[in-house]
Formats: C-alpha cells, structure tokens, sequence
C-alpha cells in the first residue's frame, strides 16, 4: 500500500477495491455491533466462516462483521448480500441451513426470517420489514454495508470524495457556507447551527484552533453516537477532517467514553489507518492542509457532555462546567478557540460536501433539516436505533417503526431527550419531532434518546427516578442544581412513600423555574424537565399519591401491598418456593396467603406466579392496612 498523494489517487484506488469487493457473488454482512456481540453475533459469524470454509466456497461467499443494523430487538442479524435477505434472531445451529440455502440457490430460510404480525407472513427483505421500511437511513445505511475495522470497505462505497472534493476545489470559506447553507444543527442536544458555531471558531483571534468529537453519551438508554463510532468511524473521522479545514484547525480529539471499548477500538483503528493511507497527518492528499486527531477517553461522569466540562477533562481537570459568558468557540480547550459537535453531526458533514446543502434542507422541517437518530427504547416491540427525517411524528415512530406498545398494554408516555428530557402524554403523539416543537411542549431532542411507557408506569416514580440520576451526576459546582435536585429528590421520595403534601407540588414547580433560570449549565437547567413536565401532564397521579395513598401503576413499594387471589390460586406453590423472607404461608387445606408484617414487597411472589394463574395481584397498601385495623375491631374485613 502506498500513500495517497492526491485526489486521483484515492479515485483509483476506490476503483480498484471496488472490484475486488465484486470477486465474491455473495457476502454475509453479520451485525457485530455491541447488542448483537451481547446476543452472541461473533460465535454466529465464526461458524458462518468455518461452514463455508468446509463446504469449500469461500471463493464465491464472504463474511463481514459489520456495525450495528438497528433492529437490536432481534438479534443477532445477518443480511445477505446482494439478495438483500435479513434473518432475525439466527444463533450457531442455523448455520448449516443459511449455508445450504446459499449453495443450492433456493430462496431463504423461512423460519428465519421476520414474522409480521399483522399480517402472519414471513418477510424476506430488509426493505420490507416495518421497522426498516418506514425510515429514512442515511447515516446508519452503510453500516449493513462495510466492515468498520477497515478503511477500504469505507473508501470503496464513496469514502472520503467528500474530503478529496473539500481539499481540491473548495476553499475554506466555501465549505463553511455550504454547511452554514445546510442549516445543520447540532445533534448532541443544544440543536446550535453547526455552521454559525464554525464560523465563531474560525473567526475567533487565536491560535491554535481545535476541533473535538463529543462521543460522551451518557443518557440511559441511548446509543446512537457509539452506534455510529462503531459501525462507521470514517464518516465521523472523515467530516472532522472537513471541519478541521473549514476553521482552521491543526490538531483535533475524540472524546470517548471508556464504557465504549468497541466503539473507542474502531476508532483508533481508524486514525492509524488513514494517516497510512495519507488522509490525516502532514500534507493531506497534497492540498497543503495538515491536520491529526487523538482520542480522549472520558471517565464516564455525565456532566462531561458539556462542552466546557468535557474540555476541561481533556486538560486533565475534573470534568465540571465553566461560566458561559465566554464561549469555548472563543476560549475552549487550554484558552484557544474550539469547535465541539457530537459524533452523529461531523457524519453528516460529508453528505451535506457531497450531495450539497439544497439536498439537505429538502428533508425535516422549517427550522430542523435532515435526519435524526433515536435510540427507540422501552415498553415498545421494536426497539433499537432508527433514523427518520426531523418533523415525523411521534406516533409515526412509536407506532408505526416501533410497532406499538407489546402485551396489550396501552401506551402512557414517551420521554425525549435522555434523563433531562420531559415526558410526553398520548395527547400529543401527533406531535412533529423537531427541535422546537418538542421544546415547545416541556421536553426537547437531546441526544436522541426516545423511552416509551405503558399503563404500568408510574409518572411520579419516574421523575424521582431520574432526579436520582442527575442528583448523583450534578458536579456540584453551582448551588442551583446541586441543592436543588437534592431537594426535589427528598420532595419525590416522601410523595412516592405516602408521605406527601399537597404543598409540595407547588414547591417542585418553583423549584423548577429557578433551577432552569439558575443553574450554571445546561445539565442543571434542563434536569428539572422530568418533574415540571409530569406535573403538567400527570398532576392527578401526584395528587393520587399524596390524597389517596395510592400509586395507580403499582409501582411505587411503600403504597402497594401483595396478596394472593384466592379464586385464582392453583397450589402450584411457585411464590412459596420463591419467597426470600418466608412471608408466604401455606395451609393444611392448600390456601396460599400472604403475611402482611413479614413480606419486604420485593415483588418476588408476583413474578414467580405463572402468568396462566396471574394469582399474586397488587393492591393499595391503604387497604391491607384499614382491614387489619378492622379486624382488630372485630367488625366484618
């Protein structure tokens, strides 16, 4: 391998791997992102290798461990290639008969693939499959399609003819204006205009100039930025280097989370890779411009997705926010001028320089373009990553890609925007995603994190959940959050263990306005989003909690009681086996019941219960209670 020296270069080589890609006829692209590695994707594509080895045609098939393809649901995946067959949930023993199938040429494995639901038919193509056919995969395309643990995948299906057109016929301030043009905002959750944010950067009367990849994601449930870094860290390297160009910058980092190894490994593979091919280091592809990259990896404290906490991390500091009257595009890393964007906004820098920012702004609304990623998790049957034009309606996604909420269960809420992020009531399904719109109703887009909820959640028991969270997150440093979520958390627990006054809602609710006028970052000014926006929507569950003593989910342990239906009990003596603290007491006669003082409400017997019998039910705590005091009294229970 020799460097490439220029723009043509790199145009011969992709012509040259492009062919070899075509020596064999068919490829197994094997989804080897975390999820499906969790699902045992690795030992399913070695067996893949070993049958095709045996059978004697690795000529003719290939395997490739590819990124992530979204449908973590059910994994692990294969795609076979160019068929565009998908088989869900294949384990080792399926092997013998994708391989079969491949050799005799005779259609797909049934069993296998997809089953609809709707309409009881096995679906055999990606495209059809709902989850699938309702997107709009541009980033996340390629990751089906290339091997991200090697560049030439990535060059071969257009890689860096973006950066190759940047460097040899735009000039700075032309790629700056197009991505301005494009009116890309960035995705890490602020939604500021990339473009202006450059040309801050740019302009900024400094030297040296940096630019960083923000891979911190640390929302629970979200994974969509090491997704990306996974299954394609060309595309994200790649628009770094065009940014790098754009401003001015000569050296960049990647800051990842050390809870990512998969993700961090791809990526440093990546830099070695393009600085042997000339694509980063000294004089890339002979226009003149130098630039590199080092990776960072974050300790994993989410307060470090800030930009000035994340800055002062790579400086060797505690991770914690800085006074915002000057922005770290003017003074940011070491006091020089930086540009920060997470990873899913660099990687749609190189399709805005390729298909130019018109095509851009022909998708997503008035004021959000493009496509956005979201992490579709929860109470939800399809769950994984999708990717849809901004202005697709939550309902569209829930519903329609997510295909609904699974066991009958009726759909309660969704919350957006990661534990900051507000809960949205079925009243508003038909909402438009964009940044504003979901501003607009309490909640916003953050990194793209999407948690759906059914009738079995509790409103009040997830805002105190996720003020736990962000109350351990918080740095500390200014008194807004750190005493703010403390008491917003003692507030939440007392409401959620029967202890609450009325009086207490209004005190979350002024609570809520300072801390968002207050606070010193956007971690303390968004985190009381949860409880302002349940309030809002979900104000009669509070109210239920504190008047009635009752938590209408069942979820909340200090308001909830276990006993034992006796007209639906079988014997069968599972919550008995099952009981940690012997609180299950069993009669000569085979009656099953449950001691009140002796049972800790770990929810052992409910789940042990075959769900035939469903004979262990949830009741008011009030109501145990009230009988034991009237049978104290001798009066009818």
């Amino acid at each position: 391998m020799s460097r490439l020296e220029t723009a043509e270069d790199l145009a011969k080589l992709r012509e040259k791997i492009g062919a070899q890609r075509k020596s064999r006829e068919t490829w197994l692209a094997v989804c080897a992102g975390t999820g499906c590695r969790a699902y045992g994707a690795e030992t399913v594509a070695e067996a893949l290798e070993n049958e095709i080895e045996k059978r004697g045609l690795k000529d003719k098939v290939g395997v490739r461990r590819t990124g992530c393809h979204g449908f973590c649901e059910r994994g692990p995946l294969i795609v076979i290639q160019p068929a565009d067959i998908c088989y869900v949930g294949t384990q080792p023993k399926n092997v013998p008969d994708i391989v079969d199938r491949l050799s005799s040429g005779d259609g797909a494995v049934d069993r296998l693939l997809y089953l609809d639901e709707e309409s009881g038919k096995r679906l055999t193509h990606l495209d059809e499959i709902p989850f699938y056919k309702h997107q709009k995969r541009i980033l996340l395309e390629n990751n089906v399609l290339l091997d991200p643990s090697g560049i030439l995948d990535y060059i071969a299906l257009g890689g860096y003819t973006a950066l190759a057109k940047a460097l040899s016929g735009m000039t700075p301030e032309a790629v700056l204006n197009e991505v301005k043009a494009a009116n890309l905002r960035g995705r890490g959750g602020g939604g500021f205009p990339a473009g202006r944010k450059w040309e801050t950067t740019r302009n900024a009367h400094d030297e040296p100039k940096y630019v960083i990849v923000n891979a911190d994601e640390g929302d629970p449930g979200a994974y969509m930025d090491r997704s990306i870094l996974e299954g394609n860290p060309h595309s994200v390297l790649e628009g770094l280097i065009i940014g790098a160009y754009a401003i001015g910058a000569s050296e960049g980092f990647i800051y990842v989370r050390q809870e990512y190894p998969l993700a961090r490994k791809h990526a440093q593979t990546a830099l070695e890779q393009a600085r042997e091919y000339g694509l980063l280091g000294k004089n890339i592809l002979g226009s003149g411009f130098s630039f590199d990259v080092k990776i960072h990896r974050g300790a994993g404290a989410f307060v470090s997705g800030e930009s000035s906490a994340l800055m002062s991390a790579i400086e060797g500091h505690v991770g914690e926010p800085r006074s915002k009257y000057i922005h770290t595009s003017e003074k940011g890393l070491w006091g020089k001028p930086s540009c920060l964007n997470n990873v899913e906004t660099w990687a749609n820098v190189p399709h805005i320089i390729n298909k130019g920012s018109e095509w851009f702004r022909g998708m997503g609304t008035e004021g959000s373009k493009g496509t956005k990623i979201f992490s579709l998790v929860g109470k939800v049957r399809n769950t994984g990553l999708v990717e849809v034009p901004m202005g697709i309606t939550l309902r569209d996604i829930i519903f329609k890609i997510g295909g609904g909420v699974p066991k009958g269960k009726k759909f309660k809420a969704v919350q957006t925007g990661g534990p900051s992020g507000g809960v949205i009531p079925e009243s508003l399904l038909d909402l438009p995603v964009d940044f504003d719109e979901l501003t607009k109703v309490g909640s916003m887009m953050g990194s793209g994190g999407m948690i759906v909820m059914d009738e079995n959640t509790c409103m009040v028991d997830t805002a105190r959940y996720y003020t736990n969270f962000l109350a351990h997150e918080s740095c500390g440093k200014c008194v807004p959050c750190r005493e703010g979520l403390r008491q917003m958390l003692n507030i939440l627990n007392n409401i959620t263990s029967g202890l609450g006054r009325e009086e207490d809602l209004l005190l979350l609710e002024e609570l809520s306005e300072f801390m968002e006028a207050a606070s010193l970052c956007a971690l303390g000014q968004s985190a009381p989003f949860p409880v302002a926006s349940t309030l809002k929507y979900f104000r009669d569950e509070y109210l239920e909690h504190i008047k009635e003593k009752r938590c209408r989910a069942g979820v909340c342990t200090a308001l909830i009681a276990y006993e034992i239906d006796q007209q639906k009990c079988e014997a069968c003596g599972a919550c008995l086996r099952n009981c940690p603290v012997d609180a299950v007491n069993k009669s000569e006669d085979k009656v099953y019941t449950i001691i009140q003082e002796k049972c800790i409400k770990c929810g052992a017997c409910f789940s042990a219960c075959p769900e035939k019998f469903s004979a262990v039910i949830k009741v008011p705590a009030y109501t145990i209670k009230k009988q034991g005091a009237e049978n104290l009294l001798g009066t009818k229970a």
